[in-house]
């Protein structure tokens, strides 16, 4: 089978997937593809230009077309849903937020955010107020799943976390966790939660 591009972004998220971005090196890849490392500068000439290459894989799987809202629909609820579905892009494989972040020039993230803030401006808002609110949901998203990818030390690694007095010194945040928290409600319900937060702004106080 003939070495082209698309064959190696392929086989690099494969490998993604098994090792995560770490293990994503010129040496594993090119043994992979049966091909020695100098091959691959070729087709691309660092790791830089491979890690955008496979961000822009990682979008496209879940933007193959990107829609503007419809005439009724409210642009909070439709820019939340972008942001959803940038969290579900990342999320889909290990390392994704990290990945997006370290792309050079991402056209497809480009594309999202031309959308996103061509779309806030035909709804009537400022170039720069649009520019604001669609880059503070995009860094929000980011920021989320690089925590939620983050890894978590091992149990008996010497890391371990005491939680009794994490809380005798938190206490309220111990509380606000454990309050939100009830049974049934999970990491996504926190994610569109801070998300609404993000986009419509808090309540007003009581």
């Amino acid at each position: 089978m003939a070495l082209d591009r698309q064959r190696i972004v392929t086989e690099a998220i494969a490998l993604l997937d098994a090792e995560g971005l770490d293990g994503v090196t010129t040496r594993k890849l090119a043994t992979r593809l049966g091909v020695r490392s100098p091959t691959l500068y070729w087709h691309f000439p660092n790791k830089a230009a491979l890690v955008t290459a496979i961000a822009e894989e990682i979008l496209e799987e879940q933007f193959p077309e990107l829609t503007r809202p419809g005439p009724e629909e409210r642009w909070q609820d439709w820019l939340s849903g972008l942001a959803t579905r940038l969290r579900r892009a990342l999320l889909a494989h290990p390392d994704g937020a990290r990945i997006v972040s370290a792309s050079q020039l991402s056209l497809k993230m480009a594309a999202i955010s031309e959308l996103a803030m061509s779309t806030l401006v035909e709804r009537g808002f400022a170039l720069r107020q649009a520019r604001l609110i669609v880059l503070t949901v995009e860094r929000f998203t980011l920021g989320f799943v690089l925590e939620e990818q983050w890894p978590r030390p091992e149990a008996g690694s010497g890391e371990d976390f005491d939680l009794a007095a994490y809380g005798a010194m938190f206490p309220t945040v111990m509380a606000g966790v454990t309050d939100y928290f009830q049974p049934g409600r999970t990491v996504d319900d926190l994610f569109q939660d801070c998300l609404r937060m993000v986009i419509e702004g808090p309540p007003a106080a009581p």
